[in-house]
């Protein structure tokens, strides 16, 4: 024979029903609390646990619950938050064995970590809670950059110089940002449209190319007008640097010329007679491997961006001919680059993922 156990009995004060009957009408609390309100309340009446289901629309399962909880804890017992779901079963112990498992050489025979490998290491870490707090660190493990970090002891001096000619140039002065794109190929490429199986069109080309030579690019970008002198050579030594240069400063006669350079051995000589007989004419060198600072850079990425890519060469001549055309037209819009960054950091490398 079944014995069905007897409901449990709920037993108010005056306050406590005044409080819960306040609850059960309120309009801006929950309706989950609105209804354990009213589940209280009809159990204190004498409703049985099935009949109070019925009457808030709501398991007796349901019922039963918040009606033992209330007797238990009492207006307390109605709240639960802070005490859902089972406890974490991670904990900052395991955070700090993935960073430190990140820090060494992944397996034998991988190039790098990945959730299911790291999960195999630590064994007792699931791969998808390793996926989870890796993008709460924001830790992409295939994602790839190339970077030159610059160790330059004298960086800041360097940089501010440079910062100091773009934001604030001398009177009167030009400040000129120069470099070479050296070996542009002039590449044969079939090109045509296609048309995809989704139905959309597309300009395409093919894999297949044919090389007719190469030219270097020596150009100069005058900072206060966003214009670009260019000229072509075939190589780059320090012959075509100083006709390039010599071309440039005639251009600018009885003028105070800055130019911005890079390290390169060509721009900087251990004796520099060209640069001593020129005295109006001062070299400003980026700090090593931060060339990114000098704005030609930056035009350079236009030039391969907006005319070299996709275009397809017989000649060479076609190339520099195709060049000086792209030349002209920027030309006359050319704007100046805004620089706005008056501080540039020396950023260091983090030896580890736990530092990031």
């Amino acid at each position: 024979m079944r014995i069905i156990p007897c409901a449990t009995t709920i037993t108010l004060t005056a306050e406590e029903r005044t409080a819960l009957e306040a609850l059960a009408r309120s309009t801006k609390s929950e309706v989950r609390m609105r209804d354990r309100a009213r589940i209280v309340l009809l159990a204190a009446d004498g409703l049985a646990t099935r009949a109070i289901g019925r009457m808030v629309g709501c398991t007796t399962g349901t019922a039963s619950k918040w009606r033992v909880r209330y007797a238990r804890d009492r207006l307390a017992g109605l709240d639960e938050t802070g005490n859902r779901g089972a406890a974490p079963k991670y904990g900052p112990g395991d955070q700090r064995r993935i960073f430190a498992r990140l820090d060494q050489p992944p397996p034998a025979g991988y190039a790098n970590w990945s959730a299911p490998l790291l999960a195999r290491a630590l064994g007792d870490v699931h791969e998808q809670y390793i996926w989870r707090f890796l993008r709460a660190q924001k830790i992409d493990l295939s994602g790839r950059k190339s970077w030159c970090e610059s160790n330059d002891p004298e960086f800041v001096a360097k940089a501010a110089e440079i910062v100091g000619l773009y934001m604030a140039p001398p009177d009167s002065a030009i400040v000129l940002s120069i470099d070479e794109k050296p070996s542009i190929q002039a590449l044969e490429r079939a090109q045509g449209y296609l048309k995809l199986p989704n139905g959309r069109a597309m300009t395409g080309q093919s894999h297949d190319y044919k090389r007719h030579g190469t030219t270097t690019l020596f150009a100069a970008l005058d900072v206060a007008t966003g214009k670009v002198t260019a000229g072509h050579y075939k190589r780059r030594r320090r012959v075509e640097f100083l006709d390039f240069m010599n071309k440039v400063v005639a251009e600018y006669p009885d003028r105070e010329i800055h130019v911005i350079l890079d390290n390169l051995s060509t721009h900087k000589p251990k004796r520099d007679l060209w640069l001593a007989r020129h005295k109006n004419v001062h070299f400003h060198y980026t700090p090593t491997h931060a060339s990114w600072l000098n704005q030609i850079e930056i035009w350079f990425s236009i030039l391969s961006g907006k005319s070299l890519a996709g275009a397809s060469f017989h000649t060479v001549e076609q190339l520099k001919a195709h060049i000086d055309s792209f030349l002209a037209s920027y030309n006359e819009d050319a704007r100046p680059f805004a620089w706005t960054k008056s501080k540039v950091h020396q950023k260091r490398l983090k030896p580890c993922f736990a530092d990031q």
